[in-house]
């Protein structure tokens, strides 16, 4: 059993790191930039679902 940490969680810090450094010596980064930048400018997808969410009024907003 993994003793809890707390806040500050070093075990999950490292496994997020070692994880990040694998991704960027993979040679996939630039691939994934561009993927990115190709979502972000598109009207379909999943930014655009995000940001359509979040434009709709908050539940107790639309009964005003």
């Amino acid at each position: 059993m993994q003793k809890n940490e707390g806040e500050g969680n070093r075990t999950a810090a490292k496994e997020y790191n070692d994880a990040t450094q694998r991704f960027v010596k993979s040679g996939k980064v630039d691939e994934a930039a561009r993927k990115a930048e190709k979502d972000l400018e598109s009207d379909t997808g999943a930014m655009s679902e995000a940001e359509k969410a979040g434009r709709k009024p908050a539940h107790d907003e639309t009964e005003i």
